[in-house]
């Protein structure tokens, strides 16, 4: 979905609930003679490994945890930030329990669902699935390319189509075939997942978000109504104007540490079968979606499995990331709240990401 202000319509712009993609020049790959040499007077490692150890000095990690804060103060928002490396066994975090808006991000839990559901011989990959078109809701993908009745699409594509373009009509589709929202949760619990709740499809996210009461009628028909209805409904979605109170509503919503968890489970294979882990990590790699935020400050090349988040005041990324060794670090950056608008959002999250590579780099 194109974001707020991006595409005109007829009456009024559709919300968006995740940026479109965006192009951006890679940093090159640092070598590590010449990283250690960049980073040792930086304040994330200044007390560099030619330093004599110091048991009074700040260790490592905590210097991470200590940049995190430093640079999430580049927004007048709140940041969320969990990361770990995939074997490991501590973390470092930023505001841990506070919750987030999943905003898109809650794809990835649907995603998982449906493959766990495809372990169990309930559904199939190339099982066709009909898109009815009164639940289809603004996006790139299904909403653009194909504005007449009369689609199907497999269950892969429609899963590609969730996670690498964050086409929202799939999403519901697949929300849907997964059992609903709370079947979602309840495949989460399961799993051992606490902290992160799913309880709507896209639509209804976005409907709360804008404080959109139920009633009958298709998305665009209801988003339409209701920004006629009331004009600064349109003027949040453009400028991106925070609802805090959306912002602070446990439904629908995760910590960084959940997100993690969520990561760390399905790269390990506790979530899925070894072939639905390989199919689903391969579709997030190929997310076309927010290329300045995990990935803005990253190697040329990095390989990163992702999935981004975005509406109004909200901007999130998550993903696994690999290192130039083979091995991997999970990374969960959330930003609420946020006033001074969409670059300063994703340089935050650029920063942080960029601070964690180093990080697990050089220290490991």
């Amino acid at each position: 979905m194109n974001s707020a202000g991006e595409r005109q319509e007829s009456v009024a712009p559709l919300p968006s609930i995740r940026l479109k993609r965006v192009s951006m020049k890679k940093m090159p790959l640092l070598s590590a003679i010449s990283a250690v040499a960049l980073l040792a007077g930086s304040p994330l490692f200044a007390h560099g490994a030619a330093a004599a150890p110091d048991p009074g000095a700040m260790d490592a990690r905590t210097r991470l945890a200590n940049e995190f804060a430093r640079l999430a103060k580049q927004t007048d928002g709140t940041v969320g930030v969990a990361v770990q490396r995939v074997d490991g066994n501590s973390r470092t975090v930023l505001n841990a329990g506070t919750t987030f808006p999943l905003a898109s991000t809650f794809k990835i839990a649907v995603a998982a669902t449906i493959f766990s559901r495809i372990d169990k011989g309930e559904l199939k990959l190339d099982q066709m699935i009909a898109v009815d078109p009164a639940i289809v809701v603004d996006s790139d993908g299904i909403a653009e390319q194909t504005p007449h009745p009369g689609v199907s699409l497999s269950l892969y594509n429609l899963l590609e189509l969730m996670l690498t373009r964050s086409d929202n009509t799939a999403t519901d589709v697949l929300t849907a075939q997964a059992g609903g929202p709370a079947a979602v949760t309840a495949w989460l619990r399961k799993l051992g997942v606490t902290g992160q709740q799913i309880d709507g499809d896209t639509a209804h996210i976005i409907y709360r978000a804008f404080d959109i009461p139920p009633g009958p009628g298709t998305f665009a028909e209801r988003i339409k109504a209701a920004f006629a209805a009331d004009p600064s409904k349109r003027d949040q979605d453009a400028s991106g104007k925070p609802n805090k109170s959306f912002n602070d509503d446990p439904r629908d919503s995760t910590t960084p540490e959940a997100m993690l968890d969520l990561l760390l489970k399905i790269q390990s294979g506790k979530a899925v079968s070894a072939a639905s882990t390989k199919a689903l990590l391969g579709i997030m790699e190929r997310c076309h979606t927010g290329d300045k935020r995990l990935k803005g400050l990253l190697p040329a090349g990095t390989v990163v499995a992702h999935k981004t988040g975005t509406l109004m005041s909200i901007a999130n990324d998550v993903g696994l990331v690999t290192l130039p060794d083979g091995s991997k670090f999970a990374i969960a950056v959330y930003v609420k709240g946020d006033t001074k608008g969409t670059e300063v959002q994703e340089r935050v999250i650029a920063d942080i990401a960029r601070a964690a590579y180093d990080y697990f780099l050089l220290v490991g």
